[in-house]
């Protein structure tokens, strides 16, 4: 790593996008940048081309980081290297591979999986159907990662992958705040936390649910994930009486959970 370390410790927003990048995409790249670096996200992409260097530059003074293909001595594209410099006052590169390495085609999709891994969600601004980006999309799933799509139009190839991420269920991005929206109740901000007991503790004698209480919740799961957030809120009981219901469920193996605290009947 390069740069100043504590550019690492803020949540981190990863933006990737098209190399060949519409002037549309690339100012809404760089707005989307900017809105989050002002509430307080950092930013990562991967120095390409396009849609990386205009969020990037964007948020220069609120903090990015550059993961990088190849070694610190062999930046990639080469013309990108004035743009790590001024990014490193307030941001950082990183990279895996040892200084002198030149980046080779197979190290992309390999730094691509580090983009996703340092953010806790990742915004998709345009691909195309076999873009890199999509790589990016599909290891953020893997990951665990809120993956997030900006829509296009139908008719620009540019936006064929974006589209598509959005068919298959990533949230869809017009402005910052569906990103912050999303992102917040995932850091704890704006709510209570919900601590998730462990799976070996015995229960509390006063978190028994009563059948009432039970059947409410079980009744507002089903096959599409849900947060734990979100069924307290709209089963009215207690976060206890919840976590309670869940671990029931889990141990008769009917739950499944999934990242983001949200979690769906089997």
């Amino acid at each position: 790593m390069r740069g100043d370390v504590a550019a690492l410790s803020r949540p981190l927003i990863a933006i990737v996008g098209s190399r060949n990048a519409s002037a549309v995409g690339l100012k809404f790249a760089a707005t989307l940048a900017h809105d989050l670096g002002e509430a307080g996200y950092g930013i990562v992409s991967g120095l390409a081309r396009g849609i990386d260097a205009a969020a990037h530059r964007a948020s220069k003074d609120t903090g990015t980081v550059a993961v990088l293909a190849g070694g610190h001595a062999h930046i990639y594209p080469a013309e990108h290297g004035p743009l790590l410099e001024e990014l490193m006052a307030q941001g950082a590169a990183i990279s895996e591979m040892p200084l002198g390495h030149e980046p080779r085609a197979r190290d992309f999709p390999r730094r691509n999986r580090l983009i996703s891994g340092l953010a806790v969600g990742v915004v998709i601004v345009e691909a195309a159907k076999r873009s890199g980006s999509l790589i990016t999309a599909r290891m953020a799933g893997e990951q665990g990662r809120e993956v997030f799509a900006v829509p296009g139009s139908p008719l620009d190839p540019r936006a064929d992958g974006t589209n598509a991420l959005l068919k298959q269920g990533a949230i869809l991005v017009t402005e910052a705040s569906d990103i912050i929206t999303a992102i917040e109740p995932i850091l704890g901000r704006g709510i209570e936390p919900i601590e998730e007991p462990a799976r070996d503790e015995p229960l509390p004698p006063d978190h028994e649910p009563a059948d009432d209480e039970r059947g409410r919740i079980v009744g507002l799961l089903g096959p599409s994930p849900i947060s734990i957030d979100d069924l307290v809120r709209l089963s009215g009981t207690s976060p206890a009486i919840v976590r309670t219901v869940l671990l029931e469920l889990e141990l008769a193996g009917r739950l499944e959970r999934h990242g983001g605290a949200m979690v769906s009947l089997v």
